[in-house]
């Protein structure tokens, strides 16, 4: 049973979170980058999965603006509050790990697969290694033949916390890219880690290239 402090915690710190990425996302310069990538999916009514690395959780919700999501959330006592949250924004959650309830939750996935819904995941949670995408994401495109959206977050100026992922946190009146890369199909007769290479790849360069959006302005990366 949650103790008293636990119950306090879900009770407040859910909405203070939305509200913070809320007023963060008004403050800051906003940059959108590679949309088209994305939205010429939504404009023929197909839907994607949309990975993205987890130090760069906190402001992601901001930048997506499909028809909603299902987002993997991890079952521990943070991904309870992550996933209340998210429903501040109107967006549900499937809650699971590769460490706690990971195989139901991916069952749940595939099924929602077959519903018009985006799918969220954060391929290197919930403790990493980090930036290196796990079987969940190479299961999760190759069964339901989804293609695979990669997904960004840099910013200007922020705080790295000393965590696992380095998470990130944006302070008021930065620079903040988002970027979406280019879409990833599993291909018939290619290796699972062949297309976790890609996948990886892909990953790798979406983010380079969300932060060479802010050099290019002459502002550094967080």
């Amino acid at each position: 049973m949650p103790s008293l402090g636990d119950k306090f915690l879900l009770a407040t710190a859910p909405r203070l979170a939305a509200w913070v990425m809320s007023i963060l996302h008004t403050l800051m310069k906003i940059d959108v980058v590679g949309e088209d990538n994305i939205r010429q999916f939504w404009d023929k009514d197909e839907h994607v999965i949309i990975p993205f690395w987890h130090d760069q959780l906190f402001m992601m919700i901001k930048g997506y603006h499909g028809p909603g999501v299902k987002i993997l959330i991890s079952a521990s006592k943070d991904g309870e509050l992550i996933s209340r949250a998210m429903q501040y924004f109107g967006q549900d959650s499937v809650r699971g790990s590769s460490n706690r309830g990971g195989r139901a939750a991916f069952r749940h996935m595939l099924e929602i697969a077959r519903q018009p819904f985006d799918l969220v995941i954060t391929p290197d949670g919930p403790k990493g290694p980090r930036h290196q995408v796990k079987d969940g994401l190479i299961q999760l495109a190759r069964l339901s033949g989804r293609p695979v959206v990669p997904m960004a977050f840099a910013c200007s100026s922020g705080h790295r916390f000393k965590s696992w992922d380095r998470f990130l946190f944006p302070y008021p009146w930065a620079t903040g890219v988002y970027r979406f890369g280019d879409p990833q199909y599993f291909h018939k007769g290619e290796s699972i880690d062949e297309f976790r290479i890609r996948i990886q790849g892909a990953m790798d360069d979406n983010t380079s290239k969300a932060q060479e959006h802010l050099t290019s302005h002459d502002l550094s990366p967080v």
